[in-house]
């Protein structure tokens, strides 16, 4: 590996104005401790409810886990940064914090289209849903997700980590992307480019595609119940995680998929997206149209401190 000119890089944050800065702090603290409190409750709730000890939700319950670790490689940095007037971080750990984030997205990308099969075969083959959705799968699916994700990330860690940053080390955004670190670069990026556009592109298309089509069936299969209010039920919660995945799998592909482009502030707005507010919102959106788990919550929070 080539030893890099640059030890150290310096994040600009979300905005140069200064008059910005504590407003963003502000917000960027509450979506953070919301994510944070709204993630953990879901974990809670279902490790502390027998009734909740399904695939579904236990497939929901990691991608709580992952929600806050995602949230927490970026966000924390922001606000310590923000408290200490500091912008440095070190080369390593710009690279440690770039392989965390870019693996916790690529765990929610996989658990998002885990999550859809789940649904597909509980709605489209309900009679052999315990016979295919085992608790041998589930694990399965869990930790193959993990090493793809590992195995992915530590490929464009380390075909980063050969590149040489000879000059510039200001970094225009508030963590460690890729798409500015190929920017300050003075080696040749087109591996890098190229793996992104191609390796990279598999990795979120693939598990789109699967959520498409489990959606496609879904659909036609709630398109045959007799029953209106049956009929809604299922729209309305498949269409709330759909919804998700659009928002999740949009702002990437803006982000990541033109790596020639310029680094803007469109850019960074979409990134803020799938970083932070999408962590943030997918406990509210998977527990407010949830019968079971929001009476889990609220037997969770009324229960008497001794009795836990």
């Amino acid at each position: 590996m080539n030893q890099s000119r640059v030890s150290e890089f310096l994040l600009l944050g979300l905005s140069w104005q200064p008059q910005q800065q504590q407003p963003l702090f502000l917000l960027f603290l509450i979506m953070y401790l919301a994510t944070v409190l709204g993630n953990l409750l879901i974990i809670l709730a279902i490790g502390t409810d027998p009734r909740l000890h399904t695939p579904m939700y236990f497939f929901l319950c990691n991608l709580s886990f992952v929600d806050v670790c995602f949230s927490s490689t970026t966000v924390p940095k922001v606000l310590v940064n923000h408290i200490f007037r500091s912008q440095a971080i070190s080369f390593s750990g710009c690279l440690t914090q770039m392989y965390f984030v870019f693996m916790f997205a690529d765990m929610d990308t996989f658990l998002l289209a885990v999550m859809a099969y789940d649904r597909f075969v509980a709605i489209c083959h309900p009679l052999h849903y315990t016979t295919k959705i085992t608790h041998q799968l589930c694990a399965l699916l869990v930790t193959g997700s993990w090493v793809i994700a590992n195995l992915n990330v530590l490929l464009h860690t380390l075909l980063m980590a050969r590149l040489s940053f000879c000059a510039d080390n200001v970094i225009p955004h508030f963590f460690c992307d890729v798409t500015p670190l190929l920017k300050l670069s003075c080696s040749d990026t087109y591996l890098n480019e190229m793996m992104i556009l191609t390796e990279g592109s598999l990795i979120l298309f693939i598990p789109f595609s699967c959520i498409l089509a489990s959606y496609v069936h879904i659909t036609c299969a709630v398109l045959r119940v007799p029953s209106p209010r049956g009929r809604w039920k299922a729209f309305s919660t498949c269409g709330s995680h759909l919804a998700v995945v659009l928002l999740f799998s949009a702002t990437i592909s803006a982000v990541y998929f033109n790596p020639s482009s310029s680094h803007s502030a469109e850019d960074t707005a979409a990134t803020v997206m799938y970083t932070v507010v999408t962590p943030m919102l997918n406990p509210f959106i998977y527990s407010l149209r949830n019968r079971d788990l929001k009476r889990a919550l609220w037997k969770m929070i009324h229960r008497k401190p001794f009795s836990l």
